[in-house]
This record gives C-alpha cells, sequence and structure tokens, in this order.
C-alpha cells in the first residue's frame, strides 16, 4: 500500500449529455474488493466512443451523472486491495500498466468467461472481456479523465519499459480494437487487406500492423487531414483518397498486379470497416474479391445496408470485432514495442480536455490524449 496519498483528486465529469466537461475535485477513490488496484493516471486517450457517449447515443450508458469518461488510460499502480486469492497481488506498487475500458470485474462463471468459442481472441477461463457481466472503465464507472482510478487487475497489460504512458494510452482501444480486427481476417503474409478511414485513430495504427504483419496493404479514406497523415507515415502501404479514385479502377489496378483475369479473383482478400457511414462500408465490400472477408468495427446507429447479392453469389463473409482478450492485449503491445509502431498523437492537459474535443471535431485524424504531466498545478 502506496503512503502519502491525497485525499482529493481532480477529474472532468460529465453532467449531462451535450454539455462540456466540468473539473473539479472529488474523494480519492479507493479498491474495496478482489482484483480492484488503484492507479495514478498517466495519459488517457480520447475515442470516438466518449463521443458518442456524451452526446447520449449510447443507451444505459453512462448510469448516472456526475461521470468520468475514457476507457482507453495508461498509469501507474499506487496501492490495491489486499487478498491472497486477487490478481492484484501479481502486480506491484509503481508498475506501469495499460487499462482498457473493459472487462472490469467480469464474473467468471458465464460462458465467455469459461472459455467462449472464439478462435481469435480468448482469454484462460475465468475472465473474459466479452462478459455481459462486467463493467467498462469509462462507460458504466468512471474511466480515465482524472488523476486517479480504480481499475481491475485482470484487465491491464504491463507497458513495455520501451513505451510512455502518452504512447500506450491510444493503444489501450484504438490499437488493441485495430489489431483484433487485423487478426480476424485471418491473412497470411502476402495477402491483400483494405482499411477504409485509415487516417483516423485505428486507421493509421491499422497501417503499421498490417505492413509489420506482411500484408499486403491498401489505406483508403476521404478527408484532407487523415489522407495527408496516413501519407506522412511512409508505410509503404498504398493510400487512396476515395473522393477521386473509384473501386472498380483500383480492382483492375490490383488484378494486373496479381496476374488475375477472372472477376471473382481480382480484389482485396478482406477489408476492415472503420467510418460509420454506408458509403464507405459499399467501397470496402467493392474492393473484396469473391470468397473475400469484410469486418465490421464501427457501429453506426442506423447500421449498415448490406448486398444479399454479396453474399449469396460472391460468398462474402461479414464478421463484427469489438476488442481483443488481454492475451492478445499483451501481445499487441509487445508487437507494438518490437516494430516501433506509435499511435501520431496531440498531447493537452487535464485542464483542457474540452480544447481537445473541440480539436477533436476538426477531424484532422490521429490520437488526441491528455498527458497528465502537463497539468500539475
Amino acid at each position: 500500500m502506496a503512503t502519502n496519498l491525497p485525499k482529493t483528486m481532480r477529474g472532468q465529469f460529465l453532467d449531462a449529455f451535450k454539455k462540456p466537461y466540468t473539473l473539479r475535485c472529488v474523494s480519492l477513490p479507493n479498491p474495496t474488493s478482489q482484483h480492484e488496484i488503484l492507479i495514478k493516471v498517466d495519459a488517457a486517450s480520447y475515442c470516438h466512443t466518449d463521443f458518442v457517449l456524451a452526446e447520449g447515443q449510447m443507451p444505459g450508458f453512462p448510469r448516472s451523472f456526475p461521470h468520468i469518461g475514457c476507457h482507453e488510460f495508461a498509469g501507474t499502480i499506487v496501492s490495491h486491495f489486499e487478498s491472497p486469492s486477487s490478481t492484484a497481488s501479481t502486480f506491484k506498487i509503481g508498475d506501469k500498466v495499460g487499462v482498457p475500458g473493459r472487462a472490469f470485474h467480469a464474473c467468471g462463471a458465464c460462458f465467455e468467461c469459461q472459455g467462449s468459442k472464439d478462435p481469435v481472441s480468448r482469454d484462460e477461463p475465468g475472465y473474459s472481456v466479452y462478459c455481459a457481466h462486467a463493467e467498462n472503465n469509462g462507460l458504466s464507472r468512471d474511466g480515465g479523465f482524472a488523476e486517479y482510478a480504480v481499475v481491475d487487475a485482470q484487465q491491464l497489460a504491463p507497458i513495455p519499459a520501451s513505451m510512455t504512458a502518452v504512447e500506450a494510452a491510444p493503444l489501450m482501444c484504438a490499437g488493441i480494437t485495430i489489431y483484433a480486427a487485423l487478426k480476424r481476417c485471418q491473412l497470411q503474409p502476402g495477402q491483400r487487406v483494405g482499411i477504409m478511414g485509415c487516417g483516423g485513430g485505428l486507421g493509421h495504427l491499422g497501417l503499421q500492423y498490417a505492413v509489420k504483419m506482411g500484408l499486403r496493404v491498401i489505406g483508403i479514406d476521404a478527408a484532407d487531414g487523415p489522407l495527408k497523415l496516413a501519407k506522412s507515415l511512409n508505410t509503404g502501404a498504398r493510400i487512396v483518397d476515395a473522393r477521386t479514385e473509384n473501386a472498380a479502377d483500383i480492382i483492375q489496378q490490383v488484378g494486373v498486379e496479381d496476374g488475375k483475369k477472372d472477376r471473382g479473383e481480382m480484389g482485396l482478400d478482406a477489408v476492415i470497416i472503420l467510418p460509420e457511414n454506408q458509403s464507405a462500408f459499399d467501397y470496402g465490400m467493392a474492393l473484396l474479391k469473391t470468397h473475400g472477408t469484410c469486418v465490421v468495427v464501427s457501429f453506426p446507429e442506423k447500421g449498415f445496408h448490406v448486398s444479399a447479392h454479396d453474399i449469396v453469389f460472391r460468398d462474402i463473409s461479414i464478421i463484427g470485432s469489438l476488442v481483443g482478450s488481454n492475451k492478445m492485449l499483451r501481445e499487441m503491445l509487445n508487437f507494438s514495442a518490437e516494430h516501433n509502431i506509435r499511435a501520431i498523437a496531440r498531447s493537452f492537459p487535464l485542464s483542457k480536455l474540452n480544447e481537445l474535443v473541440e480539436e477533436y471535431h476538426k477531424g484532422e485524424g490521429g490520437k488526441l490524449v491528455v498527458d497528465m504531466a502537463l497539468d500539475t498545478s
């Protein structure tokens, strides 16, 4: 147990939907049950889901106001609940950890926790990020837009020594989500993948991961800022402006490169859909070869229209991808450290979270992160 902890902390609170955050002091939270750990938040990354939540577009969340958002953050362990059977004891005071929002207090007993049939993202029996009974930091309970947060030891991942908290925080949702989506494509090195929305928070990380996985990558976006950011990475991926290049032309070019003449053989093996608009979904589906896979990550309020013709006559598989397991989270962090994969991010102090949100709405791509070291007053 750490000593000399403060009795209060500052946090940015949502007091109602469609309102700015309010900075104020509250009592310091404490670990009170099995697996709970108190961390000093070092960095907290802003996600599109934070915006969706604040707008009231996630039914049932938050459970109540006031609410502290952020489900992708990183920090330093300062205390934990003492219990011989708690996984909290596997972490020491001072350890640097990354915190995804899912899954706080997984039940340990449901179908998912006892070992679901998911072949791609599965933890050992006893814990699952897909547990329907678990809570989520930043959604159903308080998250990382505060100086301290109570988290579940089972959801944590050690941060590699070569990585800072500001670098790790965006990987706790954006990183693990796009990494898991690429894994769900189940591709082999040399196969082709397309990333719709390649210049956004997830997309620009996906470009880096996919190239380092040995895939042949086409990134597609339709806005100047994200396209500029995607091109600046110099990953070797082909970057396409969907406003000026159509899917049919890309398919023909890919077919020539691959020496294919039959339309069914021409195109991409998989695409990942990150934007929430129908045009991006349609563009991605059009890029696929017969028997291709479409991995849907975004969840627009009104859903997507799906062509039965694509599913029946082209045998296109459409699957969803939410997050990865804790095991995959650790794999992703080590992969990121090994290949020097980082988010392109801009940092703000906690006190200027509302300014960060204003920047988010400009749609310039990359990630925006609260760096607690920038605001120590």
